[in-house]
């Protein structure tokens, strides 16, 4: 077994290190990287069977790395160890997984006799491994009546970055009716159609532009890296658009 571990954290870096050697007697190559650009670097000058990454690390994050490997090597087995289990984090790496891949998610609040049987049950049997609490998230994301489908999703990136309908209609190649279709989808799905939303004297108690956005921070459909990154992909779009 040729083991590779990312990990930004020293003390959780060393924790890992140590359980990998306790577990796994015929580790040929272990090596330890502090980020996720090493990572990469590092599966790129000699190649790895296993990871073991941490999920969220500071530029790279473990999606990235990961879709880096799996482009490379998509027989490769990755554990994702990591304290979220928000539907934004599960969503990215259910993206990128390649078919038939053996891979598994793991949280850093588990036990190490858990974890030491994730490392076992992935990298040895090669099961996949889901917590059970992301597997929840996972079910409800995919759900097809009350997960957000990729249309969807888009509609609500956008939204949250701030788009106007014509502009959204523009980055995502489609009419303004077909824009509009998605947005009225998405707030079905967040139970922000007309019929659903509570009124008062006032008159209605909420916008669904941005009730949506409110939605998806507060139930983790989308967090601030998320949202980084979709600006940077954002800000890309509107200068190639404009030259």
């Amino acid at each position: 077994m040729r083991l590779l571990i990312a990990e930004d954290d020293k003390l959780h870096r060393t924790f890992l290190e140590s359980l990998a050697r306790n577990t796994f007697a015929e580790l040929e190559e272990l090596t330890l990287t502090s980020d996720g650009s090493g990572a990469i670097e590092a599966f790129k000058s000699s190649q790895y069977d296993c990871v073991l990454l941490d999920l969220q690390m500071p530029k790279v994050t473990g999606v990235d790395v990961a879709k880096s490997i799996w482009a490379k090597a998509p027989a490769t087995k990755i554990l994702f160890w990591s304290n979220y289990t928000e539907e934004a984090y599960i969503r990215g790496i259910t993206k990128i997984v390649p078919e038939a891949a053996v891979y598994g998610y793991i949280l850093k609040s588990a036990p190490d006799e858990q974890l030491k049987l994730a490392l076992q049950g992935v990298f040895v049997a090669e099961q996949c491994v889901i917590d059970r609490e992301v597997r929840g998230v996972q079910q409800r994301a995919g759900n097809r009546l009350s997960g957000l489908s990729e249309l969807e999703f888009e509609a609500l990136v956008d939204l949250c970055l701030g788009l106007t309908d014509k502009a959204m209609a523009a980055r995502r190649n489609v009419s303004l009716r077909g824009a509009q279709s998605r947005l009225q989808s998405l707030y079905q799905k967040l139970g922000l159609d007309k019929v659903d939303i509570p009124s008062g004297a006032w008159g209605a108690s909420f916008n669904s532009r941005t009730r949506a956005i409110s939605l998806a921070l507060t139930q983790g459909i989308l967090n601030a890296d998320t949202l980084q990154r979709e600006e940077e992909k954002l800000q890309a779009w509107l200068a190639q658009s404009s030259t």
